[in-house]
């Protein structure tokens, strides 16, 4: 299987936006690509404004820079914006990670597949499996995306340390949405994480408007062929 796994350090921290920039991209080159989120949680809430345009659900997103359909991005998808199991068990149902799995691996058939993943590594799926058990599954190479500011340290290095024990092949942290001019801070923050965390670290900056045309714009100044490319 060929693709990338999108972690994050918590929930709200660009996952999707980094998932979508990723897709358009590839999507531009003319490389097949789809998009894979095996739960959605949360669609009973209005999406947060971002700037002055209208961004869509996750799934939305993600399908409109692969090609794809809404449904066929996330196949699970619970209003409440509660962890997976519990949206589920609200809806009187338990997640079956083996049947997400065979579904992942059905959509990537012939393809590159960015997976984007809820909320961060340790969140369960069921009491006994978690995202990270999800990403160890797929085999996929891992890119992690943190907030740039104060607080960012802790939350990726403990990220990036529950991602070696379970072996994930972590190719970089993506830090967005990263500022024009970037403060002390945020540029302490980067180097810090990349030196005591021995890892890339990339940054996306604010994406104004969810048009294709834009992801792909500021997809395309990550090095996604390199973190693409086997180990």
């Amino acid at each position: 299987m060929r693709g990338l796994f999108v972690t994050g350090t918590d929930t709200g921290v660009g996952k999707t936006g980094l998932s979508a920039a990723l897709l358009a991209a590839i999507a531009a080159t003319g490389d097949p690509v789809r998009a894979y989120k095996p739960v959605l949680t949360g669609l009973d809430e209005i999406p947060a404004p971002r700037g002055a345009a209208s961004w869509p659900p996750d799934h939305e997103l993600l399908a409109s820079a692969a090609g794809m359909r809404a449904e066929e991005v996330a196949p699970l998808r619970y209003g409440p914006a509660a962890s997976p199991h519990l949206a589920a068990g609200l809806a009187s149902e338990r997640i079956d990670p083996a049947a997400l799995l065979a579904c992942a691996r059905a959509t990537a058939a012939d393809t590159t597949l960015i997976v984007e993943g809820v909320g961060g590594l340790l969140v369960p799926l069921v009491d006994d499996y978690t995202i990270c058990d999800l990403a160890a599954a797929l085999e996929l190479p891992v890119i992690i995306a943190a907030r740039p500011g104060l607080g960012t340290i802790n939350h990726t290095l403990l990220t990036l340390r529950a991602a070696r024990a379970a072996q994930l092949d972590v190719r970089a942290v993506v830090l967005t949405p990263w500022p024009q001019q970037p403060d002390a801070i945020e540029r302490s923050n980067r180097e810090t994480i990349e030196r005591l965390g021995e890892i890339e670290v990339a940054t996306l900056g604010l994406l104004a408007s969810p048009a294709v045309t834009e992801l792909a714009q500021a997809g395309a100044e990550l090095p996604w062929r390199r973190w693409l490319a086997p180990a």
